[in-house]
Order: structure tokens, then sequence, then C-alpha cells
């Protein structure tokens, strides 16, 4: 299997359908770990947080921002998501959040209107994500850019460790890559600003205790909420920026399917959806085996690394017909597991959706004949984050 992170990198889906059907679950040398490409084997390891836990010093993201939702279980895990789950339900985003995606999306577009032309990626899905994570968490006075900077680093960081796996030189468990030090320190000063008294933010309500009818007795602890924060911050701006990019990829690659949004806009989310089927901005998530275990014909000993490919699930033709291919009106695609699945679902998947819908539709409404710039390669790249590196595009002045 030479060759097999590169390929992984740059276009998994022939190996990931080579694998889904010849060994579901494999071992995979260069990346030290089980690799899940079967969408039920997919759904076993993600609903099942005894087997499969998330709680170990080898997690990635936890050696760069420390514990926090995403890297415990059980009952730690309800303890540290508690807090923050309220302010992220349907109903909380569309008071406190929608306002602003419009606004932000269209401050956003207006802004780059006039030139013609465009790198979507880091002109539009990367800022307009920065914003709103940044409003939501109450890092208002912190530029975007800043923000994105500090992400670009812990982005890194967690790609190099999921790309190193257990080799040697990949670091002790629970020490993060020096690549991450200035961004986390830095991102973390900010958070703790946001929770000191005064402010009336997301994180300070979550000190205190809301979320969970909790007093302020039970809340988290300041390190324990700016470990929460930077892992919110991170997933809402690396996710996000994947999905809108993703979106208007396969949209603006599919002209057919676009004609059908333009001509009627209720369309536009079901393409959401098949575009985080087809490529999801998470490609790959992490567990690790509690105790032996036998899955899809493989003996996993307990302490085995395992990796689920949701790109591989997501194209899993038990599930999805014709898998390969972009179909808005796929009746299956809300099946897809690009949020993950079970205690470890998304917890910000509605912002997310917003964002990227209105972020989509505001650039099909106001970029006249919007299109792919030709001359420039858009295909999504990334072992662990797939997007594309660059989304160049022109449309009429």
């Amino acid at each position: 299997m030479q060759g097999t992170l590169a390929e992984l990198a740059r276009d998994p889906h022939a190996l990931l359908a080579r694998l889904r059907e010849r060994e579901p679950v494999c071992w995979v040398p260069e990346l030290g770990a089980w690799l899940v490409t079967r969408y039920d084997l997919a759904v076993e390891v993600l609903r099942d947080a005894r087997t499969f836990t998330v709680d170990d010093p080898r997690f990635t993201t936890a050696r760069v921002t420390g514990p926090s939702m995403l890297s415990l279980d059980g009952a730690a895990h309800a303890r540290h998501r508690g807090p923050f789950a309220h302010a992220f339900r349907p109903a909380e985003i569309g008071r406190g959040l929608a306002g602003f995606i419009e606004a932000e999306a269209g401050r956003l577009v207006a802004g780059i209107r006039p030139a013609g032309k465009a790198e979507l990626r880091r002109s539009v899905a990367g800022p307009l994500a920065a914003a709103v994570m940044a409003e939501a968490l109450g890092l208002t006075a912190v530029p975007p850019p800043a923000i994105l900077s500090w992400y670009d680093g812990i982005v890194t960081a967690v790609s190099e460790l999921a790309g190193a796996g257990t080799t040697p030189g990949a670091g002790a468990p629970g020490t993060p890559p020096a690549v991450a030090v200035p961004s986390f320190t830095a991102l973390a000063a900010n958070l703790r600003e946001a929770i000191t008294p005064g402010h009336d933010s997301l994180l300070a309500r979550a000190a205190a205790g809301d979320g969970l009818g909790t007093g302020p007795g039970d809340g988290l602890g300041t390190e324990e909420i700016v470990s929460n924060a930077a892992v919110l911050l991170f997933g809402g701006i690396e996710t996000t920026e994947g999905m809108i990019s993703n979106a208007v990829l396969h949209l603006l690659s599919n002209p057919a399917q676009l004609k059908l949004v333009r001509a009627d806009p209720a369309l536009l989310a079901g393409a959401v959806e098949e575009s985080l089927r087809l490529e999801p901005a998470a490609a790959v998530v992490d567990r690790y085996a509690t105790s032996q275990v036998r899955l899809g014909g493989a003996v996993i000993r307990k302490g085995d690394p395992v990796t689920v490919s949701i790109a591989a699930a997501n194209r899993d033709p038990a599930v999805f017909t014709e898998p390969g291919r972009f179909d808005i009106s796929r009746p299956e695609a809300s099946r897809h597991l690009a949020f993950a699945h079970g205690p470890h679902f998304c917890l910000g998947a509605h912002l997310a959706r917003l964002e990227t819908k209105t972020a989509v539709a505001t650039l099909l409404g106001s970029l006249p004949g919007l299109r792919l710039d030709p001359g420039h390669d858009s295909a999504p790249r990334g072992l662990v984050f797939r997007k594309p590196p660059e989304l160049r595009v022109r449309w009429e002045r």
C-alpha cells in the first residue's frame, strides 16, 4: 500500500471504493490505524463510544487544544458539551445569528464584486466562517484575519499529527506540535478575555453553568471553557469554509444542477446536503478501541487506533445510488455522515448549514455569470480536511 497517504490526500475515492469492496476494515501502516470504509461499519463505530472512544492521549485535536467535548466520552463529554448546546439549537441560531450571517455574506460578496474575479476560499468562505464564530463566541474585538491565522496554525498541527500516525517522531502523546503553540496561545488569551465578568458572551454563560440548568458551582473552569471554545472555533471555521467552498465547486462543476437551483432556490438546501455527502469537509474521524473487538471480519485489539473514513461511507453504493454522481434531488442524501453520528454528532451542524446556504445564495444572486476560472485547478485536496486549496472564479462585471 505504498503511496496510500498521498493518494488519500489527492484523490481518494477510487482507492476507498476498492478497500470498501475488498477489505472494509483494513490496517493501513502509513496511518498506523485501522481504516473503516463501509457505511454500516462506520455507523457502528461512531455510535458505540464505549467500545470506540475519543478519550485517548493520542487523539490529535486534544493534543493541540487540550481536553474538550470533542475528546471526551460519557459523563465528562456531557458535562463539557451541555453548557454550549442551547446556543447552537436552530431557534437560537435563527434569533441570534441569521441576520448577522446574511449581512456579513452580503458585505463580503459586495467587496469582491467590482473585480470580476476572486479566490473564494479566502475572500468569502473563510472570512465569513471566522466572523460568525467570532460573533458567536464573543471575540468581536479580534480582527477576522487574526482569527484565521490562529486557525491556520491549529489546522496545520492537527493535519500533521493525523498524517504522522504512530510513526517515530510523531511526538509523545499529549505533546502539541510546535507549529500550534503560538496560535493556540494567542487564541487562548483572547478567549479568556471573553470569559471575564462584564462580557455577555456564550463563553461567559458557559462558565456560569448555563445550558443544562446547572448552577455556577457546576460550570466549566476557565481552561475547560478555553479548550471547548477553541474546538468550536476550529471546527466552526474549518468545516464551514470547506462546506461553502465544496458546495460552490460542485454547483459550478455541474451546470444542469446549477440551473435547477437558479430556477428554484428552495433546491439549494438539497444541493448543500448532496455536497456534504459527495465531499465531506472532514474526511476522517479517529477513535480508539477500548477492548478487543471484531469489526467487519477484522480483529481489532484493545488500544488500536480506528479511523473512520467519512468520505468512503458517504459513497457506499449499498446506501447511495450512483454514489459518485452529484444529484441535488437525491432522496437519501440526508443519510450522509459529514457531521459524524452518535454522541459526537456535530454541535454546530445547523449553524454550518445556514452559513453555507446563505453564502451560496448570496454568491449566485450577486455575481452574474458566476463560473469556475478554467485556468486553475479547484479539485479538493487533503487527508483529514478536504476542500479546494484555491477556488478561483469569474463573473460578469
